[in-house]
């Protein structure tokens, strides 16, 4: 019985330690789009901005698909290349939302927000 109760506690622990991570790397994910959607809006240019400085990268993308910034994929349409996935993503809003939606056979969830330009700024990560 008591080795029952062992491996229930060492099962509680590692969902407790793995939902505390995911809530810490989801409000890195919401500061770092958040950031560079006020740069964004100050003025600096999509072109300045380097995906990989975050982590885990950021993207901007432009409402017809074209991604300004992204690690593999700039200067591509996600609109042509994966359009439930642009679906999913045009659902920013100024604000900030997370979203949901399957990129490669994985679910990932994303946090995208609106510039003032109409750029959409999103980071995620994959379960």
């Amino acid at each position: 019985m008591s080795r029952i109760c062992v491996v229930c506690l060492c099962l509680l622990v590692s969902f407790s330690l793995a939902a505390s991570a995911m809530a810490a790397d989801r409000d890195a994910i919401t500061q770092n789009v958040d950031q560079v959607a006020s740069e964004i809006n100050s003025g600096t240019s999509p072109e300045d901005i380097q995906a990989n400085d975050y982590e885990p990268y950021v993207y901007v993308m432009q409402d017809d698909g074209m991604l300004l910034v992204h690690p593999e994929l700039e200067g591509e349409s996600l609109k042509e290349l994966a359009t439930p996935v642009y679906d999913a993503i045009m659902q920013a809003t100024f604000d900030g939302s997370w979203v949901d939606y399957e990129w490669k056979g994985k679910q990932k969830h994303a946090y995208v927000r609106m510039t003032d330009g109409g750029l959409i700024v999103g980071s995620g990560y994959t379960e």
